[in-house]
C-alpha cells in the first residue's frame, strides 16, 4: 500500500533539531523524498506499523505532527506529478 508520509518537527530547541535528523533518516531508509518533509512509500500493513511505531518513538507528540496519508494500492491513479522528475519509479526495477 502507498503510504504518504508528512512531518513537521519544531526546532525551538536543540533536542528539536535531533529528532528532526532522527525522523528524515528514517524515513529515507524506507520511502522516496518527494518534498523536504514528505516520503512516498510503498509498505504492506506489517511493516507500516512497525514504522509507524517506530516515528511515534522519535518525536515529540506535545511539540511535533506526523501524518500518514493512506493512498492504498491504486496510487498511482490518485498522484498527479509536475516539475522535477522522482529519482525512482516505486513499483519500477531498480537495477543496483
Amino acid at each position: 500500500m502507498m503510504v504518504l508520509i508528512t512531518y513537521d518537527v519544531n526546532l525551538e530547541d536543540s533536542s528539536g533539531q535531533k529528532r528532526l535528523r532522527h525522523v528524515a533518516k528514517a524515513c529515507e531508509n524506507v520511502g522516496q523524498r518527494v518534498q523536504k518533509s514528505v516520503f512516498e512509500c510503498l509498505l504492506d500493513p506489517e511493516q507500516l506499523v512497525i514504522f509507524k511505531n517506530r516515528l511515534l518513538d522519535i518525536i515529540d507528540s506535545e511539540k511535533d505532527s506526523l501524518r500518514f496519508y493512506y493512498l492504498g494500492k491504486n496510487w498511482g491513479h490518485r498522484v498527479e506529478h509536475f516539475g522535477v522528475k522522482p529519482k525512482y519509479e516505486q513499483e519500477g526495477t531498480i537495477i543496483l
